[in-house]
């Protein structure tokens, strides 16, 4: 967990890192959701993404990193995109997925009203009146 930050203070280089370290944790958990198609789970994950990213954002304006913790700063960057990539990826292709359901379920009901109006006059025709 990373520690609570006293908003008078300044942040330090490590709790920076400890941030980062969460949020590449959090970026993990996203991908795995997606992986297995858990759209529920990655929506609640990515929520408390985003609010580490704004805290971050806040924090990030006042240290400056040393040497060490700007690399180590730039390899949680790097596999934080990475795993932002292919969380995209799945979300495209759920969204792909998605659309096709849609454009079948509107053909289905586009074919039910055109011959299911067709069945109700055609019962007009064949039923048996009097005789």
């Amino acid at each position: 967990m990373v520690p609570a930050h006293d908003v008078d203070s300044p942040a330090s280089q490590e709790e920076v890192i400890a941030i980062y370290e969460a949020l590449l944790a959090r970026s993990e958990q996203m991908l795995a959701s997606a992986r297995v198609a858990d759209w529920a789970a990655l929506v609640d994950q990515e929520a408390d993404y985003v609010q580490r990213v704004e805290r971050l954002s806040r924090l990030e304006a006042e240290p400056s990193l040393d040497r060490a913790s700007q690399l180590r700063k730039a390899d949680l960057l790097e596999c934080i995109l990475e795993n932002d990539l292919e969380v995209r990826r799945h979300l495209i292709q759920r969204r792909d997925e998605l659309g096709e359901l849609i454009g079948t379920s509107r053909r289905q009901q586009s074919l039910q009203r055109a011959y299911g109006a067709g069945v109700i006059a055609a019962e007009g025709r064949f039923t048996q009146g009097p005789a």
